[in-house]
């Protein structure tokens, strides 16, 4: 039973990376677009509370980045570049609250790292501008 998804591990890549590209894509379109809007006053306040330089960094790289591994598009750059940005946020924003991400919250974030690391490495694979380029 084990290798029952053998063959569709391709397909199942694929949709790792663009609903990993898709979701990131929107933390970035909602920092820097405003869209969807924050769903409280409050969640609206905490992420204003960052410096505008942060806030705008990183959302630049959720948007593109996002995208970018959406459609797999310098997949591996996207990816790195994103994989990188998230083991940051985890040791700003939430690192320092507690070490374990159960306890800070962070889990997100380090989940986003990994995936994104993983994506790095494997490449765009099928399904993706890369592909058809000759590139993945």
């Amino acid at each position: 039973m084990a290798g029952f998804m053998r063959n569709y591990s391709g397909e199942t890549y694929a949709l790792l990376r663009i609903v990993a590209g898709f979701l990131f894509f929107w933390h970035g379109s909602q920092k820097i677009l405003g869209f969807p809007p924050y769903p409280t006053p409050e969640a609206a306040a905490q992420a204003a509370a960052a410096p505008w330089v942060i806030i705008w960094t990183a959302g630049l790289i959720e948007l593109i980045g996002g995208l970018f591994m959406m459609v797999g598009l310098f997949t591996r750059w996207a990816a790195f570049l994103s994989s990188g940005l998230m083991a940051a946020a985890y040791w700003m924003a939430h690192g320092p609250n507690a070490l374990l991400p159960i306890l800070n919250h962070g889990e997100l974030a380090v989940i986003y790292c990994f995936a994104f690391l993983f994506i790095a490495a494997r490449g765009a694979g099928i399904w993706s501008v890369d592909a058809s380029r000759g590139a993945a």
